[in-house]
């Protein structure tokens, strides 16, 4: 052991005189670092304590790949402990791996997109990844995510979020259940497996948004539980807290964000997956339980709310760009409301106000219990007054298990691809990809996947194929959301007015807007109803040429009953729906028309 360097970094660096190693163990009586250089003698590379509980020296023959471990000694307890900053593990119960960040980057110097222009896809890695196909099984998990970053980019999406890669107990897991925070889980093919496919996604026009998970550790293969021999009343140690605040609802196992070491544990986490993976964003998941103890939001803990809001305020600082997302679906306009105004800075969270109301009104059996005003409450809400404030989706990992299913199998489970649930699947996908919001579909979503989410269940690529149109009409809805050909710039704006509220035949339209006028100006109609309806009048919000960008109907998405074709429309100055203008347009069974002001038009009406 060379000379003691007191301003080492916490966990293991390399440096040109071996490898520094540093812990923080307060409560430990000695600790010493074994590994494969000293053949795992404890008595050959002890550290050094400094004042505020931190150990550390440096391993003259330890280098990058070592494998190691820290024994920590407090009275008659011996305790082998992985690195709780460990960048690399062999397995969550295995040894830390000393990490050297020498990926080579090349020329990536990627920006995401305006948060009212993104349109995000969350993936499970591991149920993503065809692991079952020929060749596939010894390829790291992310390696396989990276090879459907192609078939993601003509998708049309540009932004990647994907539930949580730290290292977890076992193999298969939703990923929400971390044991080693700073690890990439090794089942997916560790740390530069992450950075490739970031890299990857990056040179495909795709930003990759992180889940991470700081309201609760573990509950299992938890290194840090009890990590230097003490604790109080039989909990976690100094990790945790070790008293009624500790309880959640996966185990007594919330970290306590009233020491400053583990808020600076969490808190450097957070800004190494900004800065050395490159990630664009991080969702946190469910922040309820980091602002407070209880479900229904008692027992506030401001300690963790200051936590968040720090991390949020150094992360918005980055030079880079990042999103900040919140898990937290309980409404509350704190949570993305600006750090000079007491708000917890986030850009936007999970809104429950959408997913909720519109899932119910999809899955209804029968029309007569449909509610079109809950549709419209859930387009028009926003937080703070900013639309963009919330991420809006019909399917999400949570939202499609823990006793749900996937929007198609609730419709109908015996024909998840037949007319009634893929055509009000495609209506909660437009409703998602029109609304002022940050839309999110879920993994297989365009595809109809079926059934419920599992994370030893892979999704069906077959039924990609089998539903060709129905990817399209995803792929044009999008195309449309982020105003590619020009003609739809609206659907990226603040604006929007419900026009028309047809309770009894199930009818709705609203006008969305960013500027106004040709090439902004977008009108959505909406049918969910199982009634035909031809030449139904409705408002537009300007004479002229309205082109028709997506007609649900139309043969080209391969409807599976009979359809009714709608083209463009050439609105009269003739007030209706509190609009200025109006058309007499068809709708067919369980369909939607999205149409855009044309460019160039007949300012008089007809």
């Amino acid at each position: 052991m060379n000379e003691i360097i007191l301003d080492l970094p916490l966990g293991a660096g390399v440096l040109d005189e071996g490898v520094g190693f540093k812990v923080w163990a307060p409560n430990a009586d000695a600790v010493s670092v074994v590994g494969d250089w000293n053949d795992w003698d404890e008595e050959a590379d002890e550290l050094t304590r400094d004042e505020g509980g931190n150990w550390s020296g440096i391993c003259a023959g330890a280098k990058p790949g070592s494998h190691y471990k820290f024994v920590v000694k407090n009275g008659d307890k011996r305790m082998e402990r992985i690195d709780p900053r460990a960048r690399e593990v062999t397995n969550s119960v295995g040894n830390g791996i000393v990490y050297a960040d020498d990926f080579d980057w090349e020329d990536d110097d990627f920006e995401l997109p305006p948060h009212n222009e993104l349109v995000v896809y969350e993936v499970h890695a591991r149920t993503f990844a065809e692991l079952e196909k020929e060749g596939n099984r010894d390829k790291p998990v992310l390696d396989l995510v990276c090879e459907k970053l192609d078939y993601l980019q003509g998708l049309g999406i540009n932004a990647l979020e994907i539930m949580p890669v730290a290292e977890f107990a076992g193999d298969i897991s939703w990923g929400y259940n971390p044991s080693h925070i700073y690890a990439v889980e090794s089942s997916y093919g560790g740390p530069d497996a992450l950075k490739r496919l970031v890299k990857e996604a990056h040179r495909r026009g795709i930003g990759v948004i992180l889940d991470v998970v700081y309201n609760h550790f573990g509950p299992s293969d938890l290194d840090i539980w009890q990590f230097d021999g003490w604790d109080e009343n039989g909990l976690g140690g100094i990790y945790f807290y070790n008293d009624w605040k500790a309880e959640t609802p996966w185990g007594q196992t919330r970290p306590d964000y009233g020491r400053g070491e583990v808020c600076q544990y969490i808190h450097d986490n957070a800004m190494m997956w900004l800065q050395e993976f490159r990630v664009d964003g991080l969702r946190y998941d469910m922040t309820l339980y980091i602002r407070s103890v209880r479900a229904d939001g008692a027992d506030h803990l401001p300690d963790g709310l200051e936590l968040i809001r720090w991390i949020n305020k150094d992360a918005r600082e980055l030079p880079e760009g990042k999103i900040l997302i919140a898990e937290d679906l309980q409404n509350e306009p704190q949570l993305t409301d600006a750090l000079e105004h007491g708000g917890a800075g986030f850009h936007a969270q999970w809104d429950a106000a959408f997913v909720h109301p519109v899932r119910d009104v999809l899955i209804q059996p029968e029309d007569s219990s449909r509610s079109m005003q809950k549709i419209c409450d859930a387009l028009t809400f926003r937080y703070n007054g900013d639309a963009f404030q919330r991420v809006v989706y019909t399917e999400s990992h949570d939202e499609v298990a823990n006793g749900q299913a996937r929007v198609a199998h609730e419709i109908d489970a015996e024909n998840e691809t037949g007319f009634h649930a893929s055509a009000r699947v495609g209506i909660g996908a437009c409703l998602a990809l029109t609304a002022p919001g940050v839309p999110m579909l879920f993994q297989g979503q365009e595809f109809l996947e079926g059934d419920w989410f599992s994370d030893d269940k892979p999704v069906d690529w077959s039924r990609r194929d089998e539903v060709k149109g129905m990817v399209r009409l995803f792929g044009d809805l999008i195309e449309a959301r982020l105003n590619k050909s020009g003609n739809s710039a609206g659907l990226t704006g603040q604006g929007i007015e419900i026009l028309h509220c047809n309770e009894a035949d199930n009818i709705l339209s609203f006008h969305r807007w960013r500027d106004h006028g040709e090439g902004d100006d977008v009108m959505v109609f909406i049918n969910l109803g199982n009634q035909e309806h031809v030449k139904y009048k409705l408002g537009f919000p300007a004479p002229g040429l309205w082109n028709c960008l997506v007609n649900s109907a139309s043969d080209e998405y391969h409807r599976p009953e009979s359809i009714s074709e709608e083209g463009d429309k050439r609105a009269k100055l003739e007030a209706y729906d509190s609009a200025d203008a109006s058309a007499s347009i068809n709708l067919a069974p369980y369909s939607f028309l999205v149409f855009s002001l044309a460019k160039i038009r007949d300012v008089a009406a007809d």
